[in-house]
């Protein structure tokens, strides 16, 4: 999607308005404040283990940030000015139409790097307690940081990116606009803090539970075909167990797994979490990804290296361990075992999977940014 050229860019300093109003699945409250609000808040059981009961409560998020925090954090995530080179931005990699993902194996960053993981998507990230595939993040604002200054992603800098936003009149009185009843001491109007806030805010916004799955979940039991909730009950087994891990509601149990997964094409073997906690016993082990809106971005697992959910469902029927290199000791994860499931058991559970799809809330992806380039490469 292409924008306004950069020479067109101090004619549009009028033309952006940031929206007073929450968006769809929120509701406005005092304090000029963003409250999600989803019929899943009425269950009180929780299902923190276990098979994944339909009508349970859902974990603590993040949300209570103003309408404007919410828009200024949209435009940003689109325009390629917060990137060094300024020809990347956010949505280069979180590609709304792949389910917030971007189709590839591996994430490419600044000058056409390939990163060494596939990019995750952003759908529900208000609900999640760390972030990236080995969870060095602990919350979005550090989610935010860490693209932005990498070397093989965004690969800018504090100043040259503060620079660029205060060089654009639009940035400048958007910022003030969204954050002129900032109570955070010496965070009022352009700065980082205030920028990576935006950022949070927009992706809390990404709301994704009005599936088909979650109509039946709340009592439409025509929503599903006989198929799909024969895969449903394949899935939530004690045979299968993918819900022990991909927990309903949100289809992730926000915690760390060593399941084994190979890497591509001889890769070297991704120590993922280990590195985080400097736990050997983390050694391969990455965070469990939500099953939400899965059909819409593979290929899967961290490497990238199934490029259907078929070939991502089969993994976990070939036995413990299978693709573990040889000489590697891992401590896989107490459920991954052998459970022998069918051609057919495989498909239902494809099947349902499919089911989780959904796009209800997705927000307007904007026409053209504050800065003037192209919003999306």
């Amino acid at each position: 999607m292409l924008g306004l050229s950069a020479a067109d860019s101090s004619t549009t300093h009028n033309s952006f308005e940031l929206d007073p109003n929450c968006p769809k699945g929120f509701q406005l409250v005092a304090g000029n404040r963003c409250e999600l609000r989803t019929l899943y808040q009425f269950y009180t059981s929780t299902q923190d283990r276990g098979l994944g009961g339909t009508q349970s409560n859902l974990p603590k998020h993040r949300d209570g940030f103003s309408p404007q925090q919410i828009d200024l954090g949209r435009y940003l995530f689109f325009d390629p000015l917060l990137s060094g080179d300024q020809d990347l931005s956010c949505a280069s990699c979180h590609q709304p139409d792949k389910g917030f993902a971007d189709g590839k194996a591996h994430s490419l960053g600044a000058n056409g790097q390939v990163s060494k993981r596939s990019t995750p998507t952003l759908w529900n990230s208000a609900f999640l307690t760390s972030f990236f595939w080995d969870a060095r993040a602990k919350n979005l604002e550090q989610q935010a940081l860490g693209p932005l200054y990498a070397a093989d992603e965004m690969n800018n800098s504090p100043s040259k990116l503060l620079n660029s936003l205060n060089s654009n009149a639009t940035y400048r009185r958007l910022f003030s606009e969204a954050f002129n009843s900032s109570k955070v001491a010496g965070d009022n109007g352009l700065t980082i803090n205030n920028l990576v806030t935006a950022l949070a805010a927009f992706q809390a916004s990404l709301i994704s539970l009005n599936s088909r799955y979650d109509e039946y979940a709340h009592g439409n039991h025509d929503a599903l075909s006989d198929d799909e909730i024969a895969g449903l009950n394949v899935f939530r087994s004690f045979v299968a167990r993918c819900s022990e891990c991909h927990t309903p509601p949100l289809f992730t149990n926000n915690q760390i797994a060593v399941i084994g997964v190979p890497e591509r094409d001889g890769d070297e073997f991704d120590i993922g979490a280990e590195k985080t906690f400097a736990l050997s016993k983390l050694k391969g082990g990455f965070k469990v990804p939500s099953l939400r809106n899965i059909a819409e971005t593979g290929p899967y697992m961290h490497a990238g290296n199934f490029k259907t959910l078929r070939e991502a469902t089969e993994f976990y029927n070939k036995g413990r361990g299978h693709a573990v290199p040889e000489g590697m000791d891992l401590t896989l994860h107490w459920h991954i075992s052998e459970p022998d499931l069918s051609d057919k058991e495989l498909d239902l559970i494809v099947t349902f999977m499919k089911t989780l799809s959904d796009d209800k809330f997705m927000p307007q992806v904007p026409s053209h940014v504050p800065s003037g380039l192209a919003s999306l490469r």
